[in-house]
């Protein structure tokens, strides 16, 4: 059925459109060309014809002719728009005019690595000449990487291996970094936080080694569409740079459709399940022959999705493996079999995480179906962009869940089509990332005292501190590396990616192993009782190696699925500005964020309801980062309190402190739930099992705090299970609902990812001592983002408030504080009052 026949279904489908917030039609985009630049090679242009790609489009015109002129340049084009065929021109015809030419490829992950890889080979072959090219990554056999490195040519690798099996290895590089004549990075807005601003640091180990070798080249980058592409490119390189961003490449009919899935219960708010109508949309277009997209927001719901679609394939009469699975855990093997499956038109289906967004060559499908916001509108873009990426007609739909940011897309579509996308942000001089990154360069090369290291005329100060630690030997104006260990090997560009934990099936000698994850996510994802899925079988996580990081699986056939939660603690280690405004103190600086696996739900499939709770017990994680907070002052505190709005730590009534230590000897000082003993450095909290606010205690009006606080009402929990029992229960203080609302507007403000902040609540911090709400990085290090905050404190407190005042709602809803079944009846009364108060209204 073609395309436009199954979009003609939906439109007159009456239960379908009856939830669609928004059908927009995007029309096709003709072809804009451009005269093929004077400096390139005429056997070149005749490629260009033979292979089909003639004329060239007027953003690849422009990038190529800019690169043979010797600028960097950053090419910011639609997916699907050419962008390879801009660097691989210029890259040939170095090559071409001097055989002894070199460049270097970088991509940010292997399966794209090798898709591009094969790309250029087909070019190389249809010139029929003898270029070298090779990929250098963690799977060459170590049998042809001498070959690689002796040939030269053209290297293609990814910047982990840049980072830790080239720069450090320089001396088996010579030839190749002597005549290194272009540098290529794709998928440039990949390299943010914490990964970008590693591979600022990296860039600049490169461009100190081919300075000595006595190379320049020239940096070609290339982006999905973000909002500071030249900004992030500079910033990157530490050189001014060109933008390329005049796309010329056609694009076909788009339809982009906002569904929004119906309201069961209209008291609390609460939709029909987003993955539910993920399926049976997908489902509709898979029946139809549209060869389609699902993306989903983490692994879980992947794998659960697969197993949707599967039933949903094989209750026509089609067969399971039409849909196929595609995510970060997959071997490479399985990968690449995949994407073939989707470029010969046998995998009908496929259900990824946003691994899929990259520019790796899976065909032109035509619809996209997205389970969920993605959280920024680059990724939006990026997932929708990959269906329709020829001349045909394709379709778009997002599908909303209950989750704030999708609400708010829902409400405000233009949000989504008028606003640019979100700034790329990095911090190469993070002291702690530029610090391991200068223990690299000098392993690589003795530093001389006064030379500079990117934008730092001298960093003698931090080859002090490591001559003090004994890595570095100062002599004769030189600072050289005397250690034997390995620097490049001791950190990872990529959170955890050099630290996994592989999940392991069978004994002995029929041990295979089926997938691995990020340790940091080990304790969420394969704790003990887990259910892990892997292309739509389920396996039992039946033991946790924490030490070796090993996860014992085995296969089941389950009618449930497992969700971990956490908790999270901070202390605030340097306070570095702070400011009053109104009755709220602002502040920013350093501080420590541990994250606790606290146990983990045993959720029924299809009906997704609750059938139990197990605790999971594994270290916490821990990361050092920046984070802006804000506390309420004693006045705003007395304030609220004597209007029932606010209770903190010291508003539980004038004998809360002797009933809570009353109830701490009552439970013999162990917590009741899981009866962990309280340690030494923290006592455990005490929990009112029938919340405090209920009693409508008013100081000096009542005294409705005896009955709160009677004994029989207390309970000792330790801080995880009081955090679970809190979400359990929905007890969510205007705290509470003031920092969803937070998170909400800072995300809008700062246009980042809702994954690139954290936020937690505390009734009374130990730094403050009054009640605060804290927003931190989530990249360890810090981004800038807190401090971004602090600059715009006042323009966030207004902007939430209204955000309150001005929702629909009437006991609270996911995009303001949060929905009233989960915080709790009249939290969005209390918080719109609490946000008046400080913005003084």
């Amino acid at each position: 059925m073609p395309i436009s026949e199954v979009l003609e279904e939906l439109r007159f489908d009456a239960d379908f459109i009856r939830d669609v917030a928004v059908w927009e039609r995007l029309p096709a985009q003709p072809a804009q060309y451009a005269d093929y630049p004077a400096n390139l090679r005429t056997d070149l242009i005749e490629l260009v014809r033979q292979q089909g790609y003639a004329p060239l489009y007027s953003h690849q015109a422009r990038a190529v002719e800019a690169v043979l002129n010797g600028e960097h340049t950053v090419i910011v084009t639609a997916t699907a728009s050419g962008k390879s065929l801009a660097y691989n021109l210029p890259a040939l015809q170095f090559m071409l005019n001097d055989p002894r030419a070199s460049a270097l490829y970088l991509f940010p992950t292997k399966a794209l690595a090798r898709d591009q890889a094969a790309g250029l080979a087909a070019l190389v072959e249809a010139l029929e000449t003898d270029l070298p090219l090779g990929v250098y990554d963690g799977d060459t056999p170590s049998g042809q990487r001498t070959a690689i490195r002796k040939r030269g040519g053209v290297v293609i690798s990814n910047p982990d291996m840049l980072h830790v099996g080239i720069l450090p290895y320089h001396t088996r590089w010579v030839s190749f970094f002597q005549n290194l004549r272009l540098v290529v990075l794709d998928e440039l807005h990949t390299c943010r936080g914490v990964f970008g601003s590693h591979m600022a640091n990296v860039l600049r180990r490169l461009r100190r080694l081919c300075h000595f070798y006595g190379s320049d080249p020239v940096f070609v980058m290339a982006s999905a569409t973000i909002a500071n592409p030249l900004e992030h490119a500079e910033a990157l390189l530490g050189e001014p740079v060109t933008l390329v961003d005049n796309d010329g490449a056609p694009r076909g009919e788009r339809h982009i459709i906002l569904y929004n899935p119906p309201v069961i219960d209209k008291a609390t708010g609460i939709r029909r399940s987003y993955t539910l109508e993920t399926r049976r949309i997908a489902g509709r277009l898979l029946a139809g022959g549209v060869q389609t997209a699902v993306f989903a927001r983490s692994r879980l719901t992947t794998e659960l999705l697969l197993g949707y679609l599967r039933d949903e394939v094989a209750a026509v009469g089609g067969p399971p493996s039409d849909v196929r699975g595609y995510r970060g855990g997959y071997l490479p093997t399985e990968r690449r079999t995949i994407e073939a499956g989707l470029r010969e038109g046998v995998v009908r289906g496929v259900v990824a995480t946003n691994a899929l967004e990259l520019g790796v060559d899976i065909g032109s499908l035509g619809g996209a179906v997205l389970a969920g916001y993605p959280g920024t509108i680059a990724s939006t873009w990026q997932q929708i962009g990959r269906a329709g990426r020829r001349e045909d007609v394709s379709v778009g739909i997002l599908v909303a869940s209950g989750a704030p940011l999708d609400q708010y897309v829902i409400a405000h579509p233009r949000y989504l089509f008028d606003t640019p996308p979100e700034h790329a942000l990095i911090n190469p001089d993070n002291l702690l990332i530029l610090a391991d990154h200068v223990r690299c360069a000098v392993y690589e090369l003795p530093f001389a005292q006064g030379e500079p290291f990117g934008p730092f005329d001298d960093v003698h100060e931090l080859l002090d501190i490591l001559a003090e630690e004994g890595s570095v030997h100062p002599s004769g104006g030189m600072y050289r590396w005397v250690s034997g260990d390995y620097p490049a090997a001791e950190f990872s560009l990529r959170a955890g990616s050099g630290d996994t934990v592989v999940i392991q099936v069978g004994d002995g000698d029929s041990v295979a192993v089926i997938g691995e994850v990020d340790r940091p996510q080990a304790p969420i994802s394969v704790h003990e009782g887990a259910i892990y899925m892997h292309e739509g079988q389920q396996y039992t996580i039946e033991a946790l190696d924490w030490e070796n990081g090993v996860a014992k699986a085995a296969a089941t056939e389950a009618d449930y699925y497992t969700r971990a939660g956490s908790s999270t603690t901070i202390a605030i280690e340097e306070e570095e500005e702070s400011a009053l405004e109104g009755d709220v103190l602002k502040a920013f600086g350093r501080l420590a964020v541990t994250i606790e696996a606290t146990g983990y739900r045993v959720i029924k499939l299809y009906t997704h309801e609750t059938l139990g709770y197990e605790t999971i017990d594994l270290p916490a994680q821990t990361f050092e980062t920046a984070g802006y907070w804000m506390s309420l002052t004693p006045d705003l505190v007395t304030q609220l309190a004597q209007q029932g709005i606010m209770v903190g730590k010291n508003n539980y009534g004038p004998n809360w402190a002797e009933q809570r230590h009353k109830a701490r000897i009552r439970d013999s000082f162990r917590c009741r739930r899981c009866g962990t003993p309280e340690p030494e450095h923290r006592e455990h909290d005490v929990h009112h099992i029938r919340a405090f606010k209920e009693f409508g205690y008013m100081r000096g009006v009542n005294d409705a705090y005896q009955d709160a606080n009677r004994l029989e009402n207390l309970l000792t929990l330790c801080p995880s299970c009081h955090h679970t029992i809190e979400a359990e229960q929905r007890t969510q203080s205007a705290m509470g609902g003031a920092a969803n609302v937070l998170k909400n507007v800072a995300t809008l403000f700062l246009m980042c990812s809702p994954n690139d902040i954290g936020v937690t609540v505390e009734q009374r911090s130990p730094h403050t001592r009054a009640p605060t709400i804290t927003v931190y990085d989530m990249a360890a290090g810090g981004l800038g983002l807190a401090v971004r905050l602090f600059d715009l404190h006042e323009e966030i407190m207004h902007a939430a408030y209204e955000l309150v005042r001005d929702c629909p709602c009437e006991e609270g809803c996911p995009v303001c504080v949060g929905p009233s079944a989960e915080v709790g009846s009249g939290t969005k009364a209390l918080t719109q009052t609490l946000y008046a108060a400080v913005c003084g209204r």
